[in-house]
């Protein structure tokens, strides 16, 4: 595709030099245990852009960036430039030595892998169709996992080695970091394969395919995260990351008794065991399921989203596990940067009291639409007002 594909804003003319070095040193302090301040990230990707015309006039979809190699790369490193300019946080600003972007699997790719098909709804996501129904849920047991590279892990493979190739964007160096070692959690992707409301019946009416179903998921993905390990000729790391937003829709009795044990086999067979910190991310209210996650899987650091109640949490969880959450989405689209900043100042007088492990982020992945001046409100708020108190 000739010329950018984003409309952005002019650059700014700053110095970022100063913001820089106040982000590492934020950082340096988190992970020593001796933090002078709440670090706060983001979670945001190339969607802001793609589903905003503000942004995007030319129309671009999910659909051509997932298909097309060229505008997937595209896409990414005028984000990257985006994102570096216009979305402050403790991360790295302005113009960078190296360009970093991935191949995208998006949140479809684990059932697309599996079947199921993928649809393009206008101005959103990818998603897929339910593939199992009442006539053929053994389909997939009979077909037998899949290739790792199958369908659109092959894609995404053939992508990453187009963009490892030497190039440059904006005059740096474009790298392209390694993906495919992610997972959406075995209880999610049954619910996109079956329905989500079919699969929880499943669980109490036909228990012996939904534990087959769980069974089948949890082995390929197993299979699938260590084909891209040693696709990358690395060894499975001490500790592993995975979620599984699904579960918020159990009671914590019936998550410890259907769906912990593949938690456990998929932690299992992701790393080498040698790991006791690992982590997961958790939308929805399933805050009821985090002291048993962090007790029988040995997570320590928890990516959460909306509701959370993070001052009872973080008393619940202890001083030494990672909590990240803040100010849920709707609000930071939709509200004022006076309200974006009373919500994290709000957020901040809850944890500081019980935990020096807390990172602010919004609540869960900054829509498109969202004021630039919200994200600024929340920056700013808790650089004013999330210091501890030092000796």
């Amino acid at each position: 595709m000739k010329g950018p594909i984003f409309s952005l804003p002019p650059l700014p003319d700053a110095d970022w030099s100063a913001h820089n070095e106040e982000q590492r040193r934020v950082w340096e302090g988190f992970y020593a245990g001796n933090p002078e301040r709440v670090p706060m990230t983001l979670g945001v990707n190339p969607r802001f852009l793609l589903c905003d015309r503000r942004y995007n006039p030319r129309g671009v979809t999910f659909r051509e960036y997932m298909t097309d190699p060229e505008i997937m790369e595209q896409v990414q490193c005028e984000f990257a430039l985006f994102r570096r300019h216009f979305l402050p946080c403790d991360q790295e600003m302005g113009m960078p030595e190296v360009w970093h972007i991935y191949a995208d699997p998006q949140n479809f790719a684990e059932a697309s892998w599996l079947g199921a098909e993928v649809v393009y709804p206008e101005g959103d996501v990818p998603d897929t169709l339910p593939l199992l129904t009442d006539d053929n849920k053994n389909e997939l047991f009979e077909k037998g996992i899949p290739d790792p590279f199958d369908g659109i892990y092959g894609y995404l493979r053939d992508f990453y080695e187009r963009f490892s190739s030497p190039h440059t964007f904006c005059g740096r160096p474009v790298v392209c970091d390694q993906t495919g070692f992610g997972t959406d959690g075995p209880m999610t992707i049954a619910c996109n394969l079956r329905g989500t409301a079919e699969f929880c019946m499943d669980l109490y009416l036909d228990p012996d395919f939904a534990m087959a179903l769980l069974e089948y998921i949890t082995q390929a993905t197993i299979q699938r995260i260590r084909a891209w390990y040693a696709y990358y000729g690395l060894p499975l790391p001490d500790n592993g990351w995975f979620a599984d937003d699904s579960i918020a829709l159990l009671s914590a009795a019936d998550y410890e008794r259907l769906i912990l044990p593949f938690h456990q086999k998929l932690l299992a067979g992701i790393t080498n065991g040698k790991g006791q910190n690992h982590s997961i991310h958790l939308c929805g209210d399933a805050t009821r399921h985090f002291p048993l996650i962090c007790k029988s899987l040995h997570v320590t650091s928890f990516d959460t989203g909306y509701p959370v109640e993070h001052g009872k949490l973080a008393q619940e969880l202890g001083p030494e596990v990672i909590i990240q959450g803040g100010p849920r989405v709707a609000l930071l689209q939709n509200g004022s940067p006076e309200q974006a900043a009373a919500e994290t100042r709000r957020i901040l007088d809850e944890v500081r009291p019980y935990t020096r492990r807390f990172v602010l982020r919004e609540a869960n992945n900054l829509p498109p639409l969202t004021p630039l001046e919200n994200v600024a409100a929340m920056y700013n708020a808790v650089r004013e007002y999330g210091h501890y108190p030092r000796g």
